[in-house]
């Protein structure tokens, strides 16, 4: 092996060499946790406590990840009852205290939909500023460039993709940005033992952005169905959702999937992973199920409503 190069163990014994200052003491080994994809997370006890050790991964910032903007997010969501504990923050790591929850599938997130509802309307409503900013159009043209750079060449939906979330960007009604989480997959939600409590974790992408976007990205990624996309939005807006909320959660999800399948084609050329995972698999599969739901004549409703609703909110503020 090559004397110069740090492996992933010796990072972490020098993160826990660190870290052992202000939270006490190793007191056995660490232990993998699965399902990272851009980080190496471990359960760690230290100082007779349980804490999770975040490690970020390489060149994350081309993904669009500002890990300042992680950590004040996770402080503010964990001073809702919502995430984890910060414990502390390294340059190379952000550690977060422990928490025992089961990982629950889609149709678990479904049934809890307007409990998701509720702690993400908390957070948006925080009044956190956070620096930096998520918008899906721009997202894509920043992995276009990261791609070029790699000198690597984009997929042929890739145009398609980029038209199609302008047309989605230029129908909607801009919305005041607000901190969202944006990367709401099943593995980022934990429900309590007594399935009465949820807790979100794995901020990294947190931003200002369209508070919707989160609806949606929960929404598309854990396949609700109309009923469940509907208690979402009801819990969320504490009443019956309009026929243009409905249309504009839609159409996030469309940009939720843009954006997956973006962030695929660019980690096929950035992740430096130790295990194999398809990233060119998983960007083709977002982006087919985005093209053949912009096929289908509801996506062209969602439009014509959204594009309405817009035109609604500004004949109202003229």
């Amino acid at each position: 092996m090559d004397p110069g190069r740090v492996t992933r163990t010796d990072r972490l014994e020098r993160i826990l060499r660190a870290l052992a200052t202000s939270l006490g003491p190793l007191e056995e080994a660490p232990t993998p946790l699965a399902g990272g994809i851009t980080n190496h997370n471990f359960r760690v006890a230290l100082g007779g406590q349980q804490y999770v050790v975040r490690m970020h991964g390489q060149d994350t910032e081309l993904l669009g990840i500002d890990r300042e903007a992680e950590r004040l997010a996770s402080e503010a969501a964990a001073s809702l009852g919502i995430a984890p504990a910060v414990a502390g923050a390294l340059d190379e790591c952000l550690v977060t205290r422990y928490v025992a929850g089961a990982l629950a599938g889609a149709a678990d997130l479904a049934a809890h939909a307007p409990r998701i509802a509720r702690a993400l309307r908390s957070f948006h409503d925080c009044g956190l500023e956070l620096p930096s900013r998520f918008a899906v159009p721009e997202l894509l043209e920043r992995y276009a460039r990261v791609v070029g750079e790699r000198g690597g060449a984009l997929p042929a939906a890739f145009a398609r993709v980029r038209e199609l979330a302008a047309r989605v960007a230029a129908a909607l009604a801009p919305a005041r940005a607000r901190p969202c989480h944006n990367d709401l997959l099943a593995g980022n939600i934990l429900l309590d033992e007594d399935a009465t409590g949820i807790t979100i974790v794995d901020w990294e992408y947190a931003g200002m952005g369209d508070p919707y976007f989160d609806l949606g990205n929960l929404s598309v990624n854990n396949d609700f169905d109309e009923r469940a996309d509907r208690l979402l939005l009801d819990a969320y807006l504490g009443g019956g959702a309009s026929d243009g909320a409905l249309a504009r959660l839609a159409l996030m999800r469309v940009l939720s999937d843009a954006r997956e399948g973006a962030w695929g084609v660019v980690q096929a050329h950035v992740s430096t992973l130790d295990f194999d995972f398809d990233f060119d698999g998983y960007a083709r599969s977002h982006f087919e199920r985005m093209l053949a739901t912009a096929a289908t004549d509801g996506f062209e409703e969602w439009l014509a409503c959204a594009s309405a609703s817009r035109e609604e909110r500004r004949g109202a503020t003229a």
